[in-house]
């Protein structure tokens, strides 16, 4: 279980807050490969032909779930992507997460092979029962892909307790009704969220105390930031195509 506090801060805030948490924080190993410590974040979500889990999100259903298909940064051979449900239960959150090759994911959709070439390992034991989790509800609620989220996330570690993240989520950017080909397309990609960027707060335990001043100092406020809201809006994605036409459309790989 985790909890996940957010913040919507101006573009214009963006140094004077890095500077103000750089003496609590260290940079997240998955971010200093890069110069500018980020990474990009590319979703594709999943949705009923109601748009359930938009509007238990929208509604504030305390119990709701997100189904996701995530991968990182550029295409290339080795890409590794994941297969994943995200449940809030009030307030924690869990996730369910199956890794796999991006190859082997798209042939497990072409297929509905759900025991593909998951990878099982220390760091994921349950690879092979989250899949079965993920397409479980894909199959079981005929679920479609309903919009691409792309973002670059700048990550950093508390340096006294590094189950504390924050991230920076910038540059958020979406399509709608992608195919799953399309993970890792990015020149047809809009701006979902101009001149803001989403700050997230995740942690076991407790609230870093260290970070509640640089919070008041800059006025912000913990507030529902969901992107997957803020894209499916800016992309007009249940305004733009009927339901019907959703579920005629073929958004899975031949």
């Amino acid at each position: 279980m985790r909890y996940e506090f957010k913040y919507v801060v101006k573009n214009s805030d963006l140094d004077r807050l890095r500077s103000m948490i750089l003496p609590f924080v260290t940079i997240d190993k998955f971010a200093e490969v890069d110069d500018n410590h980020q990474y990009t974040v590319r979703s594709i979500y999943f949705d009923t032909s109601r748009f359930d889990f938009y509007y238990e999100k929208i509604e504030g259903i305390k119990n709701r779930k997100k189904v996701r298909l995530r991968g990182y940064d550029k295409v290339d051979g080795n890409n590794i992507v994941f297969f994943e449900i995200k449940r809030k239960y009030d307030v924690p959150i869990m996730k369910f997460r199956a890794p796999v090759a991006f190859e082997d994911a798209l042939d497990m959709f072409r297929s509905r092979n759900i025991n593909g070439q998951v990878v099982s390992n220390e760091f994921f034991p349950k690879g092979n029962e989250n899949s079965k989790r993920f397409f479980y509800q894909v199959f079981s609620k005929n679920l479609r892909p309903v919009v691409l989220v792309v973002y670059e996330r700048e990550a950093y570690l508390a340096k006294m307790d590094n189950t504390v993240r924050l991230t920076f989520d910038k540059n958020l950017r979406s399509k709608a009704y992608p195919s799953i080909d399309n993970l890792f397309e990015e020149n047809k990609l809009s701006q979902a969220f101009s001149g803001r960027f989403i700050l997230e707060v995740k942690f076991n335990d407790h609230f870093p105390s260290w970070l509640n001043p640089i919070i008041a100092s800059l006025s912000l406020k913990k507030q529902s930031a969901s992107k997957y809201v803020i894209s499916m809006d800016s992309s007009r994605v249940i305004n733009t195509f009927t339901k019907s036409t959703l579920f005629t459309r073929s958004h899975f790989p031949s």
